[in-house]
């Protein structure tokens, strides 16, 4: 079973929360959270892309990163681990981020990959001028498909001649190509979104959901499978939780509870105007998703709240269920956090039993 960290390269991580740990977003922040979890023996590292916040008393995300120069600063200097950058298909050329990758392949050694964001929020884009227009929420996928066909192209080949609906390459030239293969995610909830990721990506992010529920994705998971099946490709899934840990079950629940209590509401009416934007989502969709009632606080991600051997119980659950080939963390503090997983919780998990014994 992989791991993987969701590092923050927002303000706050993944609580809108007033009263949960505050912090910007910065290099070394990054830097020191995935060298330990490079430490720990965790697999990969993920960066998203964020172009706008959320406002609010939190001033949620309003302090974003840029991912892929993030990406190429931190392939410099750890050794093991994998990073996968996020693309905004609507912002950056699929022949440009082709070669961005691969300069970050050759920086990293082969340990790069590129999560592949569709986009959700019109406002990100609006702002910039960059919004197509409405409609291109209900063609959004067909946009990513033409857009790693050209990324695909230009990897395999060197040379994209691809004409399409939305791009056209006319004798577009990319050498070096990667020495490595460029693995591609997407985090599609809807099942457009899923046979999008079993078609073209390697993985595909599943959102975990309630608050110690750790199978509750399956659903997710199963549609995973059977949109796989029908392309005859190997996509995994890799799910996300949030981790609130502490050394009894009552300290972290005590924490949990906290964060609630500090919702920021303003931020969070902000997320649902933009998640209310496309009409026409369906309802296991990202945007809708994250804004329901239930605890919208931490975006409706599946959250384990409890001490290390609950925690690590728990993660032995979500592990188990079909399709699921990794767990991608976030923390309420991700130094400690990372710190007491790598110590306290991994040890005690059946799921990476394997991995421990071949690293020891």
């Amino acid at each position: 079973m992989d791991l993987g960290v969701f590092i923050p390269i927002g303000n706050n991580g993944w609580l809108i929360s007033t009263t949960s740990p505050q912090y910007k977003p910065t290099f070394d922040l990054n830097k020191e959270i995935v060298q330990r979890a490079e430490k720990y023996g965790f697999e990969f590292a993920l960066s998203m892309i964020k172009l706008r916040g959320f406002g609010g008393k939190s001033e949620f995300w309003d302090y974003n990163l840029e991912s892929f120069t993030l990406m190429a600063g931190l392939a410099a200097v750890t050794s093991k681990i994998k990073l996968f950058a996020s693309t905004a298909v609507l912002t950056l050329p699929p022949a440009m981020v082709a070669r961005m990758a691969t300069t970050i392949d050759s920086i990293s050694g082969g340990r790069f990959g590129i999560n592949i964001v569709s986009g959700w929020a019109k406002a990100e884009y609006d702002q910039m001028g960059m919004w197509p227009g409405d409609a291109y929420f209900g063609h959004r996928y067909e946009y990513s498909t033409e857009y790693v066909q050209v990324m695909k192209d230009l990897w395999e080949k060197g040379s994209s001649n691809f004409k399409g609906k939305f791009f056209t390459m006319t004798d577009c030239h990319m050498k070096p190509q990667p020495a490595h293969k460029i693995e591609l995610v997407a985090a599609g909830q809807s099942p457009v979104g899923m046979d999008f990721a079993a078609t073209y990506c390697d993985y595909n992010f599943i959102l975990g959901a309630g608050v110690n529920t750790p199978t509750a994705h399956s659903k997710s998971t199963d549609q995973l499978v059977a949109s796989a099946a029908k392309t005859g490709r190997d996509v995994g899934a890799y799910v996300l939780f949030m981790v609130i840990a502490d050394e009894t079950d009552e300290k972290a629940m005590a924490k949990w509870l906290n964060y609630k209590a500090g919702v920021d509401v303003d931020a969070l009416l902000w997320m649902a105007d933009q998640g209310s934007q496309d009409k026409a989502a369906a309802d296991s969709g990202t945007a809708k998703t994250i804004n329901l009632p239930d605890q919208a606080v931490n975006f409706n991600m599946g959250t384990l709240v409890g001490s290390w051997a609950t925690v690590a119980k728990l993660l032995d659950e979500a592990a188990a269920a079909r399709g699921t080939k990794g767990l991608m963390l976030t923390f309420d503090d991700f130094v400690e956090g990372i710190d007491n997983f790598g110590q306290h919780i991994q040890p005690l998990m059946q799921c990476r039993a394997n991995k421990l014994s071949a690293a020891a």
